[in-house]
């Protein structure tokens, strides 16, 4: 028999099925914009990086943090299905977000796959899983950034590109250049696109990838854009950037404002 009542029943053993987290402790109104402090970087990417390279599809691998997962919830690796038909499921889909097998994170030379250079607060470096290292980053209250090259998030997968890197920590993009829709679907699931000057990148700098990020001029007046300053603070001398911060128009710097186009609707619905 199907649940009564004017609202969706959550069933907490559904596998395929969950509540995701986007609302969880959301306050009524927005809380004021901050600068992003002592970020590091999750992945350093090349060009033409596509929303494929980003997005959890295909089948799931049983050593994969996805499959883990599954298996933890005592699913056979037979009945794993695929990423697509477990698309309601973001636990699934946040374990499969940036694994694409040909994906290069320069961050780890030489590897392909969904790997990437974790950089504890104290210890060794060590190379894991992205979705891994994530989550080590999000127990620690670090935020993270990725960067990138031209034509970021080129592609026709969509929604899971945005969702997934937000799910992650992914407070910032950094890119030279951007596919226009996953430009507006990263600001609405809430992460701030940037763009390089002409001419520069991330190899402009010769960071180690020790290093932090920070992003500042978001505080003070944010609005379509404005010029901000990025910091890069980690081992040998410190160095400064600008960057075009790429929230267009004055309605994505709402939802922006807002945490992310989902949580400015339900706001407005509340009203």
């Amino acid at each position: 028999m199907a649940p009564a009542g004017d609202t969706f029943v959550w069933d907490k053993k559904s596998v395929y099925v969950k509540q995701p987290p986007y609302f969880k402790k959301m306050p009524a109104q927005p809380g004021e914009l901050k600068d992003i402090k002592n970020a590091r970087v999750l992945a350093l990417l090349g060009d033409s990086i596509t929303t494929d390279h980003i997005s959890p599809a295909g089948s799931i691998a049983t050593t994969s943090p996805a499959g883990k997962y599954l298996i933890a919830q005592g699913i056979a690796p037979k009945d794993f299905n695929s990423y697509g038909a477990r698309r309601g499921n973001h636990e699934v889909m946040v374990r499969g977000t940036f694994a694409n097998i040909r994906l290069k994170n320069l961050l780890v030379p030489g590897v392909e796959g969904g790997m990437t250079k974790y950089f504890p607060e104290k210890g060794k470096p060590a190379v894991m899983p992205i979705f891994e290292a994530a989550e080590k980053y999000q127990e620690a209250g670090t935020p993270l950034v990725i960067l990138a090259g031209k034509e970021y998030g080129s592609g026709s997968s969509r929604d899971w590109a945005a969702k997934g890197p937000a799910l992650l920590g992914v407070r910032a993009v950094i890119a030279e250049s951007y596919e226009r829709i996953h430009r507006s679907n990263l600001i609405g699931m809430g992460i701030l696109p940037l763009q390089f000057f002409q001419g520069q990148s991330a190899a402009s700098f010769k960071w180690t990838g020790e290093d932090f990020f920070s992003i500042e001029g978001i505080t003070k007046g944010l609005k379509p854009g404005k010029i901000l300053t990025v910091k890069i603070t980690g081992p040998g001398k410190a160095k400064v950037f600008e960057a075009v911060c790429r929230i267009d128009t004055p309605i994505e710097l709402e939802y922006y404002r807002h945490g992310g186009i989902l949580q400015y609707v339900l706001r407005q619905l509340l009203k």
